[in-house]
């Protein structure tokens, strides 16, 4: 069922958006935009759970609003290039998806107006109404912009993602789907392995499951999500998740060895390795007074904006706030970033000692980065390039360099 165009809408001057596939995630998305004021339209294959969002409040709408801003797309991940093209053909503003596999996606649609995304969030609840306005606070959200992504149309769902509460990490799809499958896709499938063993052996003995302590509620608690959405992302990502297995396989055979020969020091150095990794896992930005704002002039291309934040991502550069300004009078425009202080003993700083010890200027490290750009180079191959970042956010509390003669 789709509503007659409300009229108002525009003369009230509200953000239009729209959201296909009213799900977990989609639900979560149309409410925390209704929570910020916007007017959405919903569509979903089911019009039962289109009439239930409407009587929920978590769409206004029935349908898809031909003029909404942005179109969110959050259907099975089969689905997806299907719908993400039906949103381009039926409306007029950007357009992006929530899929966790992004590489077919991406492939498939060659549109200025789309930037695949994946937020990593997710509950127990199931389906709508599992939904909630504030699921993405403190999430990742990863974007993953190709070459040819328009800087309008990666600025404009960066800015509208991070006002979800949601982090914005930028990578290619296809390193996303490798990443994703270590740390989303091959944990839910260990999960569900470990969860299928203690239930075997619970048939044995009965108190097994009882003696489930907090660690193994909390490691097998991804396992209680929907297992036909699996199907699709094992399909889609199938290589880089068997890859990932395999890995995983390799590493508990090796665990194995060193058990079974009682090597008790390689034991407690993998142990201490894993707990080092797992206490420094990245945090997300909560001060904004800690922030340092850079002003990175880019050239007036295509890519360019989204390079600075993919290159950001590589180098573990926690980005809070994104946006781009164009220069009338200039060729250039102005990426506006405000980023998080990191630890100087990262090996991050290794490279900022290439110069014998002495950091490369800001001006050196600001032109090389800009013609790496120009060049249309991938930015990260730029051997100052990440400089250009941890420089100033290491050194000076707050930098401008808008002004340089680059």
């Amino acid at each position: 069922m789709i509503d007659s165009p409300d009229i108002g809408v525009e003369a009230s001057g509200a953000r239009r958006a729209n959201v296909i596939g009213l799900g977990l995630i989609g639900g979560s998305i149309a409410l925390g935009l209704r929570a910020q004021g916007w007017h959405v339209s919903g569509d979903d294959t089911d019009e039962r759970i289109v009439a239930a969002a409407r009587t929920s409040g978590a769409i206004d709408v029935a349908g898809l609003d031909p003029g909404a801003e942005i179109t969110f797309v959050a259907v099975p991940v089969l689905a997806v290039a299907d719908q993400v093209k039906r949103a381009l053909s039926e409306t007029s503003g950007v357009v992006t998806d929530v899929g966790s596999v992004k590489s077919p996606v991406c492939r498939a649609i060659d549109d200025r107006r789309f930037v695949g995304g994946h937020p990593m969030a997710g509950s127990e609840l199931d389906g709508l109404d599992g939904a909630q306005a504030d699921l993405f606070g403190g999430a990742v959200w990863v974007l993953t912009p190709v070459s040819d992504t328009d800087d309008a149309t990666f600025a404009l769902v960066t800015s509208i993602v991070a006002s979800l509460g949601a982090e914005v990490v930028a990578i290619g799809p296809d390193r996303h789907d490798h990443l994703v499958a270590v740390v989303s896709h091959v944990p839910h499938l260990t999960a569900a392995t470990l969860m299928g063993l203690a239930s075997e052996r619970a048939e044995e003995h009965a108190a097994l499951l009882r003696l489930a302590a907090g660690g193994f509620r909390d490691m097998t608690r991804v396992a209680s999500g929907r297992p036909g959405i699996w199907l699709d992302i094992c399909a889609e990502n199938r290589t880089a998740i068997t890859g990932a297995l395999d890995e995983l396989i390799e590493g508990l055979n090796e665990v194995r060895r060193i058990i079974d020969t009682d090597d008790r020091d390689a034991l407690l150095d993998r142990l201490q390795q894993a707990r080092h990794a797992r206490t420094n896992l990245p945090s997300r930005v909560v001060h904004p007074e800690e922030l340092a704002e850079v002003r990175i002039p880019i050239p007036d291309r295509t890519g360019a904006a989204a390079e600075v934040f993919t290159l950001a991502a590589e180098l573990s550069v926690n980005i809070a706030s994104f946006e781009v300004v164009h220069v009338v009078e200039s060729n250039r425009g102005v990426a506006v970033v405000l980023v998080k202080p990191g630890p100087t003993d990262t090996p991050m700083a290794a490279p900022m000692k290439a110069r014998g010890g002495r950091p490369a200027s800001v001006e050196e490290v600001a032109r090389a980065t800009v013609r790496g750009i120009d060049a249309k180079r991938p930015v990260f191959y730029v051997p100052a390039r990440w400089a250009l970042i941890m420089l100033v956010v290491r050194n000076l509390p707050r930098f401008v360099f808008n002004r340089l003669n680059i």
